[in-house]
This record gives structure tokens, sequence and C-alpha cells, in this order.
């Protein structure tokens, strides 16, 4: 499950988005078990076709908060039609709930314009960097910022 993973982790970062990224700056694709499915944390993929097609994580970081990470659907499931980082956000956000979180952050890049506007309609607000909670593990990349409260 591994391979496939990253595979589209690094397809998405370097042929979308022109980023110089590697596995090697990204270790916890490596140690997903270690990194994510710890505490109130977990990761999940989506598949169609046996293909791995999206996924998303929660890092635990204490103190009833998550950091969303990695979120990331292969283009040609992207859009309301295959609602796959819906589906994908919404079984987040159950689990943080039934796990008690009630703050979740995530980071982002300037150049992720369609993320902007999802996480944003799903009830993200922008927080400046000097808001984020100590623990939030911030990534070299991530410039823009947001907090969803669950209730």
């Amino acid at each position: 499950m591994r391979e496939p993973v990253i595979d589209l982790v690094l397809k998405i970062q370097r042929e979308e988005f022109s980023f110089d990224i590697t596995t090697n700056d990204q270790p916890d694709l490596l140690d997903v078990p270690n990194f994510y499915q710890v505490g109130t944390g977990n990761f999940w993929v989506a598949r169609s076709a046996g293909e791995v097609v999206g996924i998303i994580a929660l890092r635990d970081i204490g103190n009833g908060q998550g950091a969303l990470r990695k979120m990331f659907v292969k283009a040609s499931n992207r859009g309301t039609v295959h609602s796959v980082a819906a589906r994908l956000l919404d079984r987040l956000l159950a689990s943080a709930k039934a796990q008690q979180v009630h703050e979740i952050f995530l980071g982002t890049t300037e150049k992720f314009h369609a993320a902007h506007r999802f996480y944003e309609k799903n009830h993200f607000g922008r927080v400046s960097p000097q808001s984020l909670p100590r623990a939030f593990p911030r990534m070299t990349l991530d410039t823009r910022f947001y907090r969803r409260v669950i209730r």
C-alpha cells in the first residue's frame, strides 16, 4: 500500500505544482503507522477499481486538537462527480468527532487555489501562523493556514 500512496503524492506535488520534493522530504509517508495512526490520528485511503485515488490523514497534536495532513486526490477523481475529497474529509471529521477532537488545523501552499476554496466551503477559516498550536507540524512549503472547530 505504501508505494501507491507515495506515487500519488509525489506525482501531484511534482507534476501538477512543480515542487522539488522527494520522499526523503516527507518521512511521514515512510512510517504512516507511527506518524499518523497514534492517539486520535489516522490515515485514510480512497480506492477506485483497486487503484489509490485519494488520501487524507489526521495527526494527533494533543489538547483535543489535530492536524489535517496529506490530502491528495488524483486529478481524474476530483470534483463533485466523484466527491472523493468530500468523502475523505467527512470520514476524517467523523473520526475526529468520535475521538473528541475539537479543533483541526491545516497548512497549505498559496498555489493550491482549489484546495483553498474546498477548505473554506467546508467551514475552515483562515488563521495566522502565529495562532497555530505549538505542536502543529509545519511544513516548509506551507504558507496559508486554516482552522475548523468540531462540534
